[in-house]
């Protein structure tokens, strides 16, 4: 017998098949599988890594391999394709095809690096690492969007939660591939190819929408999620840590990713507990003062809202406008918005500008630092600490971001784009000490970017969400994040990989040497980045003097209730069953 507690009662052994269905079909295991799902979505965070691989064996130089990380940014953010799929098809389809994509892409750079096929062409591999990092946003759209519509009034720390997972996905990863493979940066592109792939289709049939039925203790689930998610980022901090100071044996490395496993797969305990208290709460006898109602989630699948009182007459008017003349008619804050509506109005705008200067900072910092460090002289080794800092932070930002501004909404109606301009300004410091480097000064910029650059997105879905409605989310927010690539093209490879390239250039000429003369173009020295992260740091004070704009046209919105619409359903019964549920826990 399985028992959670002296007065949940436990399961017989003839019951032990019918929960574990209701398990698996429960709205907690979809937030389980949703996890494993975005840890392994953070691929195109460890492009610093295996990026000096593919500069040296392929002989390119900075700008094109800029260009390679501008395409994988443009795969990464450009979403639109998976959300407009999302909403046509169902969701397992749209996890198979991203478990595709992501197989198909990652294989092709592998099989292109270690040369087991002829040398592509420069546009061949740009296609090749757009594809395999467009592949998360088939996650993202499958695994976020789906828990954000079955936790709308938790969105904020949903969202927190699961961008936090993809921000240790690095990091995780990175102890993966050194416990399988050792310390070769062309393995880690293989195990990108399949690793991300197998977590997909796995769990393919797990993640769907289900029918919203808000439990009194939902809260204190997600913050029990979130202290399992702390130890393993404390874990994966404190063997970052440890490998910096002592030469881990490939068993050690085998036994951190065992820990590693073990902490990833303790939400499904969580998840199993919470199942079982509603079995409990189905089997006790009913009370017409105090029933309980408990919908089991093919029931909640097939059930639809019916359709208002002046159904018939809403579609009569409906049919005489065209989707056009509605764009400029545009809905209340918070109501739901069409497609072309949402993308044409101002506020979309003003994110639209933030987020181009600040993801787009950020993203030309990540890509950058595996180059960063080779230019201060700091040894390859380190090179994998400063991308696992940025993953670790990367977490840190994105579950702050989403808990905090989440509290900070409740509580004291504060608006979520000032969290956003408040992390655009910590960026601009990140920037700055890349610029004026001091010893040790990497370390610390790349906490602050990491922290910052995570803190950006939960905080970007949430507002798209809050301002937009959830009825077409899930191509909304990749559209939100179409920005990021964009910025990343302009300040990545046009104006990092540019400078850089000219500085290297300016280093051969005093040697007497051109660029033919040398296979891998590259620059040693505090001036290789300075201007550029000076450039940077500008930008990002641009994107947060524009978000404070935001701010001003939505604090009104945010003083008041924003998550009412979805309790205007709720009836005497429906509190009737939040007492017994706190009377059962």
């Amino acid at each position: 017998m399985i028992s959670t507690s002296p007065s949940s009662g436990g399961i017989k052994g003839r019951e032990l098949l019918p929960f574990a269905s209701q398990v698996v079909r429960g709205r907690w295991f979809t937030v389980f599988a949703s996890f494993l799902i975005m840890t392994g979505a953070g691929a195109t965070y460890l492009f610093a890594i295996y990026s000096k691989q593919i500069k040296s064996s392929l002989g390119y130089d900075q700008t094109t391999l800029n260009l390679m990380g501008f395409f994988k940014d443009l795969g990464a953010n450009v979403g639109v394709l998976s959300g407009l799929l999302a909403e046509v098809t169902p969701t397992w389809f749209v996890l198979l095809v991203g478990s595709a994509m992501n197989f198909a892409g990652y294989f092709m750079i592998w099989l292109a690096v270690t040369g087991k096929i002829a040398k592509p062409k420069v546009w061949q591999m740009c296609l090749y690492i757009c594809i395999g990092a467009n592949s998360q946003n088939f996650a993202n759209t499958g695994a976020l969007v789906t828990c954000v519509k079955n936790f709308p009034e938790s969105r904020g720390v949903m969202l927190g939660l699961l961008k936090g997972f993809v921000g240790l996905s690095g990091a995780v990863m990175t102890q993966l591939y050194l416990a399988i493979y050792g310390n070769d940066a062309e393995s880690l592109i293989l195990l990108i190819a399949w690793f991300p792939a197998a977590l997909s289709v796995i769990f393919v049939y797990t993640i769907r929408t289900m029918k919203v039925v808000r439990q009194p203790n939902e809260l204190r689930v997600f913050y029990h999620f979130l202290y399992v998610s702390i130890v393993l980022a404390l874990f994966l901090l404190a063997m970052l840590i440890s490998q910096k100071l002592v030469v881990f044996s490939r068993a050690a490395y085998a036994g951190s990713a065992t820990v590693i496993w073990f902490m990833l797969f303790v939400p499904l305990f969580i998840a199993v507990r919470e199942e079982l208290v509603l079995w409990n709460l189905k089997k006790q006898p009913i009370n017409p003062q105090t029933q309980v109602i408990v919908l089991e989630p093919q029931a909640t699948e097939a059930k639809e809202t019916a359709p208002p009182a002046n159904f018939s007459a809403t579609q009569d008017e409906n049919k005489e406008i065209s989707c056009f003349a509605n764009i400029c008619n545009k809905p209340e804050r918070g109501e739901d918005y069409s497609i072309l509506q949402a993308l044409l109005s101002m506020d979309m705008c003003i994110l639209f500008l933030a987020t181009l200067c600040g993801l787009g900072s950020s993203l030309t910092a990540v890509d950058n630092l595996g180059q960063i460090g080779e230019s201060l002289g700091y040894p390859t080794r380190t090179v994998s600490t400063f991308v696992s800092l940025v993953s670790i932070w990367n977490y840190f930002g994105r579950v702050f971001s989403g808990f905090v501004s989440e509290d900070l909404l409740v509580r004291y109606k504060i608006p979520r784009p000032l969290m956003m301009t408040l992390v655009l300004l910590l960026s601009c410091i990140g920037h700055l000490l890349i610029a004026f480097p001091v010893p040790g000064s990497v370390y610390v910029a790349s906490i602050i970017i990491g922290f910052s650059f995570g803190a950006q997105l939960p905080l970007l879905f949430a507002i798209i969400s809050e301002l937009f409605g959830l009825k077409y989310y899930s191509t909304l927010f990749n559209c939100g994040q179409v920005a990021s690539p964009l910025g990343s093209y302009i300040l990545n490879v046009k104006v990092t990989g540019f400078l850089y390239d000219r500085e290297a250039l300016k280093e051969l000429a005093k040697k007497g040497l051109d660029r033919s003369s040398v296979k891998e173009l590259t620059c040693i020295g505090t001036h290789c980045y300075r201007l550029s992260f000076i450039i940077l740091a500008a930008v990002t004070f641009f994107g947060a003097l524009v978000s404070l704009i935001l701010v001003v046209r939505t604090r009104a919105f945010y003083r008041g209730d924003i998550y009412k619409k979805f309790r205007e359903g709720e009836t005497a019964t429906d509190q009737t069953d939040t007492d017994t549920w706190k009377a059962k826990n």
